[in-house]
């Protein structure tokens, strides 16, 4: 499989079109990958957040990123980026039970239900705002996520801790 959002249809975490086209983003692989664990007995799950750029100091984050995440006895849940994998080939060992520092999960799980309950339909995944209108799902809503490192407090050893009043 392909990284690729080139062509239409390409975003929706459909593993049989994945398996069809051969290509996808992130979303396309880690459906198709969660499918191909759990039909072999092995617990997966969708994890999905933001991608930080490696470039800090401020700025908007301007789309999303999703990762699986699988069960492992005796360690827990275990992350495998597939698409960060195929992007980076000479990392695929690391993304393989590893973290990149360069995101930030927002929700975890696929066909969700969100408190309190819409009335729309389950949500195929959640990294964008959503809202209804007289219980009618409104998609006209735009995301604009925003950064900015802050400086690391500074730690005074000769002060000592902060006495209260």
């Amino acid at each position: 499989m392909t990284y690729d959002k080139s062509d239409t249809g390409w975003g929706r975490g459909d593993a049989l079109y994945a398996c069809d086209v051969r290509r996808g983003n992130c979303t396309d692989f880690h459906a198709l990958l969660i499918g191909m664990a759990r039909s072999v007995g092995i617990p997966a799950r969708f994890a999905i957040g933001l991608p930080l750029p490696g470039e800090r100091g401020a700025g908007e984050v301007a789309g999303y990123h999703c990762w699986a995440e699988m069960y492992v006895g005796g360690r827990g849940w275990v992350p495998v980026d597939a698409s960060e994998a195929a992007k980076e080939p000479a990392r695929k060992d690391y993304f393989f039970g590893h973290h990149d520092e360069d995101r930030l999960e927002f929700s975890r799980g696929r066909h969700l239900t969100l408190e309190p309950p819409q009335q729309g339909p389950p949500l195929n995944f959640f990294v964008d705002p959503y809202a209804e209108v007289d219980g009618v799902p409104h998609g006209e809503i735009e995301r604009r996520i925003t950064f900015e490192d802050l400086d690391a407090p500074s730690t005074n050893a000769e002060s000592g801790p902060e006495v209260g009043p």
